[in-house]
């Protein structure tokens, strides 16, 4: 990997930075990732993807700014975007996960339809993939979709679907073909939220927030013409959401805005008569953070790489959502210890640093740490299939014991 920077890429830094000089007091403030988006925080999307900031190699046709891809050049948008603490523009589900699905495996129509909308903020969407029964074994899915004329019409029921409140689109996953074996059947719909037959009620985590929620479907009728993928393939069109969904969960440039956040607050933040960047055992806790964090962003252009020049990542790839989501909440839990008896503080107290939000952090990455997959599946994940050891054995159940 050269990672030499060019006079192209030097330049290309310079004009990143002018651009931040000029427009960061564009930028929006606060708001959540389970929220719809401003008209403030739509409008920095816009103008970032006008400038090649955001959606910088989709197509034009579908809405992009259309260059070509450069892991250098993206690696400098993070960076300094990173620095400044300024926001990178919109990320979400639809945006990171569905929209590079559909650029794989949409129809044409699909993408002219929904990527351009989609990557501007003007449709939010959710994704319906675990069930009450089926988290850790996601192909053991129960929602069905039966056939009536044109139409499936779908019955079941989705958990810790974040944003459902909110979004007007779904990505789901339903069982189409139930005599089929339990990874074969099942086929990738997108359907409206606004469908006649959809509840969603919130649930409450430990964060004391409704940050995600779970979804009812009663009778709902989707067209058969809105299949992502083929019919009874949505496992195969699932994994590649998947993929896309861990790299959002991975990305370096939003760990390193906590990281150099954390910094920031170590430095300014007193205990007894000195900082606490002074306290050594902190601050030790802090390089080894700041080594693994270097180490994620270079594992980050081993996965860039492969997919720029159109191969498969392998093993880096496979442990980005372990490593990020662990090195996520190390960072918060660093920030909760340094701000000593200030850390335990949260909703409504005068004394909270940064309006509680490294509090709120370290609760919610915790919960990350389980969802998209949990760190136990993943450490299977990258032993059997990264670095080819044997399956986990499965549990003696009594019936087959001697």
């Amino acid at each position: 990997m050269d990672l030499t920077y060019s006079a192209e890429h030097q330049a290309f830094r310079r004009e990143a930075l002018d651009f931040l000089e000029a427009h960061r007091h564009a930028a929006p403030k606060g708001g959540g990732a389970a929220q719809r988006p401003s008209a403030e925080a739509v409008a920095w999307q816009k103008l970032l993807i006008a400038h090649g900031y955001a959606a910088r190699t989709i197509p034009k046709e579908y809405g992009g700014y259309g260059a070509a891809p450069d892991i250098l050049k993206s690696r400098i948008i993070g960076e300094e975007f990173a620095r400044a603490g300024v926001p990178p523009g919109l990320q979400s589900q639809g945006i990171s996960m569905l929209v590079p699905t559909l650029l794989e495996l949409g129809t044409e129509d699909q993408k002219r339809q929904w990527i351009g909308p989609t990557i501007h903020g003007e449709v939010i969407w959710c994704q319906g993939y675990s069930e009450p029964g089926s988290g850790s074994d996601l192909a053991s899915l129960q929602t069905r979709a039966t056939e009536d004329g044109d139409d499936f019409v779908i019955n079941g029921q989705k958990i810790w679907t974040s944003t459902a409140r909110e979004a007007d689109m779904i990505f789901c996953l339903v069982r189409t073909e139930p005599d089929k074996g339990k990874h074969d059947g099942i086929s990738y719909l997108i359907f409206s939220m606004k469908t006649p037959g959809i509840e969603v009620r919130p649930l409450v985590t430990m964060t004391g927030h409704a940050e995600f929620n779970e979804t009812f479907f009663t009778d709902v009728r989707v067209p058969k013409s809105q299949i992502v993928g083929k019919r009874g393939q949505g496992w195969f069109v699932a994994n590649a959401t998947l993929k896309h969904e861990r790299g959002m969960l991975g990305d370096p440039g939003q760990l390193e805005s906590r990281f150099l956040a954390l910094a920031e607050l170590m430095r300014t933040e007193t205990a007894g008569d000195g900082r606490i960047m002074d306290n050594p055992i902190l601050r030790d806790r802090l390089l080894r953070l700041q080594a693994e964090l270097a180490a994620m962003k270079f594992n980050g252009l081993r996965v860039l790489s492969a997919s720029a020049n159109g191969g498969e990542a392998g093993l880096a790839r496979l442990i980005v959502k372990l490593q990020s989501c662990e090195l996520a909440h190390q960072i918060s839990a660093l920030a909760i210890d340094a701000l000593g008896e200030l850390g335990v503080l949260y909703d409504g107290s005068p004394h909270l640093r940064s309006h509680g939000s490294w509090q709120q952090a370290y609760m919610f990455q915790l919960g990350l740490i389980i969802g998209g997959g949990t760190a136990q599946i993943q450490k299977n994940i990258i032993a059997e299939r990264g670095l080819g050891m044997p399956r986990e054995p499965k549990p003696t159940t009594e019936g087959s014991r001697s």
